[in-house]
């Protein structure tokens, strides 16, 4: 738009325009309401590099996300839970009546083992003249302490059986066969691991089947070939059952069986998932 103006009285009337930009025509920040200034400010947060180094492709978080199938498997492989399953999964897979779910059963029963000892140990004392009476103050004394010392008996007995009753699935099923023959020998490590830990946990209490039950397995061990005396001798802490001998076997339970078992445990999830997930029927 122009505006005009008069010319001064010494020159011809005439009409001179004057140019005058509009007021609409600048950009206006002021008229921004607030939902409009923190849309955009959160526009330019989706765009920087700060956002995009931390979603990665496919996230629901980063501009411009579309459902694709390409977009799909970039949620799974970029998820720190997401990427333990495959990205697409057979249709009997997902069916209970085939698995039973006894691999996950296994997995959280594991996980209740886990918190559940975390909890005793706060209470129990490994010498010979206190685990009894640590035992039995945890039961009586302590808040939880004979639901939670329940919880931790009977969820090891029942891994035990899960543990068993997944490798008789998988065996029925033919899972052991290529490619996968190399996970059922993981399973059968992770087999002999469940039953050690079941094993050096019904010691602990250093009862009288406790004291029986180390006798007869390092008696077992001492037979073994070449190396048997040295392998009780490590097992006992000496040549006869003492404190050093429940030590031991309370630093077998707590400390390294359950490393060694979680080392096995992700290589067998990752074995599942790079040999192409569960294997169909028979």
């Amino acid at each position: 738009m122009h505006n005009t103006k008069r010319a001064a009285p010494n020159e011809p009337d005439r009409e001179v325009p004057v140019a005058v930009a509009k007021i609409e025509d600048r950009p206006d920040r002021d008229r921004l309401t607030p939902g409009q200034r923190a849309k955009k400010q959160w526009d330019s947060l989706h765009g920087s590099q700060f956002w995009t180094s931390v979603f990665r492709p496919g996230s629901i978080f980063r501009k411009g996300y579309t459902d694709s199938p390409r977009n799909r498997s970039y949620v799974i492989m970029n998820n720190v839970l997401f990427h333990l399953h495959p990205v697409k999964v057979k249709r009997h897979a997902v069916k209970v009546s085939y698995t039973l779910c006894l691999g996950g059963l296994t997995f959280f029963l594991f996980i209740i083992l886990t918190v559940t000892g975390i909890f005793l140990m706060f209470f129990y004392r490994p010498t010979a003249a206190s685990a009894w009476g640590s035992i039995q103050q945890l039961q009586t004394a302590v808040t939880f302490g004979l639901l939670v010392r329940n919880m931790h008996r009977w969820a090891s007995q029942l891994m035990v059986l899960t543990v068993f009753l997944h490798m008789a699935r998988v065996f029925y099923h033919g899972a052991y066969k290529p490619p996968r023959e190399f996970n059922w020998v993981i399973g059968i490590v992770l087999l002999v691991l469940t039953l050690l830990l079941s094993f050096t946990g019904y010691l602990l209490p250093w009862d009288q089947l406790a004291l029986w039950a180390v006798t007869v397995g390092t008696n077992m061990m001492g037979y073994t070939p070449v190396f048997g005396s040295q392998v009780r001798f490590v097992l006992l802490g000496g040549v006869e059952i003492g404190d050093d001998t429940l030590l031991r076997w309370y630093v077998l339970h707590v400390l390294m069986l359950p490393f060694v078992a979680v080392i096995f445990m992700a290589v067998h999830f990752w074995r599942v998932r790079k040999d192409g997930g569960i294997s169909g029927p028979l």
